[in-house]
């Protein structure tokens, strides 16, 4: 029976041993990531205020890991493509996407056979928040939202709006408006903010629903911003909270890894999004791109994003898309 309770402790400290070893070998290799380059997946075209914003935010992640970020577009399908490479990317802090939450708080309740949902992956940090605008060529005949919507009160299906696609914040945003409004429109969808923006100007769209980087500077005129507080940009064009109308809250954008990326290696990452949002870098490109730096820790930004995912999942029932 000594015999028994000797092996039996032998076998005890070997185990933890090698428990311990199998700690430091995991611990050290979160140290020394990244030994290699990293991917960072951007789910939307290059040129918008969401692939300008990500791009800025790895490039000043990138010093900090002594490594490279190699950032590639895989846009398509509202982000569904390029969140659904990552979602099932190997989860060792290699390949990461950068980008707004739409992909996974809207998609997943329009399209029965997506392959990820809100809890496919790891949330490193928010690092800003993007609003949305109702705008208008200079040339339009409609001065105020008002008489935007009286116009396609008169008209039925006629006055048509542009967005980057169904499953979008600013389409769901026009969605609800009108169905609220009891109005019908004709939406036309486009794979950027680019192309809708050049049609807009050419007259072949009533109005859209851009980010306020790309309603500035342009011979554009903003009727509304779809927010809570006016934007510092267009301090001229009211909230829709205070035309009493339905608003929708900002596109919530930041950095992601597939679910089951060691702790570790997300803690290194978390802290350098934390340092690169700070940086002057990040403050200038977010001051050039009109957007609303906004940063949360892991912690915090997975909450929200699973918050916002139950709230636009009981919008879209309501609204029966």
């Amino acid at each position: 029976m000594r015999i028994m309770g000797v092996l039996a402790l032998l076998w005890s400290a070997c185990a933890l041993g090698q428990a311990a070893a199998q700690g430091n070998a995991t611990k050290g290799a979160a140290q020394a990531y990244p030994v290699r380059p990293v991917q960072v997946i951007i789910a939307y075209p290059p040129g918008g205020a969401v692939d300008v914003m990500a791009r800025n935010l790895i490039n000043t992640i990138q010093p900090q890991m002594n490594q490279q970020f190699v950032v590639v577009n895989r846009d398509g399908a509202s982000g569904a493509i390029g969140f659904g490479v990552l979602a099932n990317s190997t989860p060792d802090g290699y390949t990461l996407g950068a980008g707004p939450t739409t992909p996974m708080s809207i998609t997943p309740h329009l399209m029965k056979n997506i392959k990820f949902g809100v809890d496919s992956f790891e949330y490193i940090c928010q690092s800003f928040e993007n609003v949305f605008t109702m705008e208008v060529p200079q040339e339009s005949p409609y001065r105020t939202v008002t008489e935007l919507l009286a116009a396609v009160k008169e008209s039925p299906g006629k006055i048509t709006y542009g967005s980057g696609g169904i499953g979008t914040v600013p389409q769901l945003t026009v969605t609800n408006l009108m169905w609220r409004s009891k109005l019908s429109i004709t939406g036309v969808s486009y794979r950027g903010e680019a192309p809708m923006l050049l049609d807009l100007l050419a007259g072949r769209l009533s109005f859209d629903s851009p980010s306020v980087s790309l309603a500035s500077g342009r011979n554009l005129r903003v009727l509304a911003v779809f927010a809570d507080t006016r934007h510092v940009t267009f301090p001229d064009a009211p909230t829709f909270k205070e035309l009493g109308l339905p608003s929708m809250p900002p596109g919530l954008n930041g950095l992601f890894a597939p679910k089951g990326t060691p702790p570790a290696i997300l803690k290194r990452l978390e802290d350098a999004c934390e340092k690169a949002v700070q940086s002057e870098s990040f403050t200038r490109a977010a001051k050039l791109m009109h957007a609303q730096i906004a940063y949360l820790g892991s912690a915090a930004f997975r909450a929200r994003a699973i918050e916002d995912y139950r709230y636009k999942g009981e919008l879209i029932r309501e609204l029966d898309l």
